[in-house]
């Protein structure tokens, strides 16, 4: 991975490996490595998914037949991590992830804790923790040495200079350059999700023959500079009517397209309806739907405070007002705060 991208996660990372004792390897999210027990800590999900894919990614190239097994720590079965970590017939290497351990049970934390004292030969634990006092005595026993592990740190970046520097890696990392007044206005148009801006990034280094450019940042995310489409659906969809409404119109003066606006709360809701009603980890879940992690964990939080009936309710509301945007209304742009007052009630 480049340096910049280096350089953000040392810095994010350097206050809380500060204040934490600790006798093992503390890592930034692109420097993760095999290891018997890898924890990946800290809130920034999308980097702890990237982490995780690295990894399987690392092991995979060492050995093809490696063996990719999933826990929900939340919702785990007593003697589920023993009999995923026992010795195979072929004896092909095992990674075993672990998603929501500030959730975990007691039998897991139990479980996982006596698992330390001797870690199975062939077997990498992922352990993924996003915060909280939940599982404590696991996280102070790996970090002083139990399991012979290493501690992968996913802070978020919430500098803007942290933001750009993630960015300007992901394009110096695939070998496509970006002038620096197309990089910033890339960042400023996706400010509030890491896992957007990365979508970004990738799509205009899939599309762009050329070095990327302020026009071409310009023609691709037009109006959204400013206000990006997805910064009013997310500000409704958390119930904040009030600036979901304001940040709409400032879209629209700033040139933005009603259709795309209206894409992109449908986009949202169809991936919360998909994720409502689901159990397991981010990993699997997201295998079953077709969706990346980060998009389950991000519609789970998008879903909180929703019922099914209001779910349901915004999503005809939404089809509704894609309808009158494309010609079927008089007044587009009423149609948008219509809708915005629906999904901000959540479908109430």
């Amino acid at each position: 991975m480049a340096q910049a991208s280096r350089r953000t996660s040392s810095r994010s990372s350097r206050g809380s490996s500060a204040s934490a004792k600790t006798s093992i390897p503390q890592l930034p999210w692109d420097r993760i490595r095999p290891a018997p027990v890898v924890l990946v800590t800290g809130p920034e999900g999308f980097l702890a998914d990237r982490a995780a894919r690295m990894l399987r990614d690392l092991l995979r190239d060492e050995d093809p037949s490696l063996e990719v097994s999933d826990i929900d720590a939340g919702a785990y079965a007593p003697g589920e991590l023993l009999t995923l970590a026992s010795p195979s017939l072929f004896g092909e290497p095992r990674l075993i992830r672990v998603a929501q351990v500030e959730k975990a049970s007691d039998a897991f934390l139990a479980e996982t804790l006596a698992y330390l004292a001797a870690p199975a030969d062939g077997t990498y634990l992922l352990l993924r923790h996003g915060g909280g006092q939940r599982g404590k005595a696991l996280l102070e026993a790996i970090r002083g040495g139990a399991g012979d592990g290493i501690e992968v740190q996913c802070a978020e970046l919430k500098r803007d200079s942290d933001r750009v520097d993630f960015a300007s890696a992901e394009f110096a990392a695939a070998g496509k350059r970006i002038a620096p007044g197309a990089l910033r206005a890339l960042v400023s148009a996706f400010a509030d999700d890491l896992a957007e801006l990365a979508a970004a990034c990738q799509q205009l280094i899939a599309d762009a023959s050329a070095a990327v450019d302020e026009q071409t940042v310009q023609r691709y995310y037009g109006g959204r500079v400013e206000t990006t489409a997805f910064q009013v659906a997310d500000a409704a969809l958390a119930g904040r009517g009030g600036e979901a409404l304001l940040a709409l119109r400032h879209a629209i003066a700033s040139g933005a397209d009603p259709v795309p606006m209206v894409a992109a709360f449908a986009a949202k809701l169809r991936t919360m309806a998909k994720v409502a009603g689901t159990r397991g980890g981010s990993d699997r879940v997201g295998a079953q739907l077709g969706l990346a992690p980060w998009q389950v964990d991000r519609a789970r939080r998008d879903l909180g405070g929703w019922s099914e009936p209001g779910l349901g309710r915004a999503i005809e509301t939404v089809a509704e007002t894609d309808a009158q945007v494309k010609g079927g209304g008089r007044d587009p742009v009423y149609a948008l705060e219509r809708m915005i007052d629906v999904i901000s009630a959540r479908g109430v």
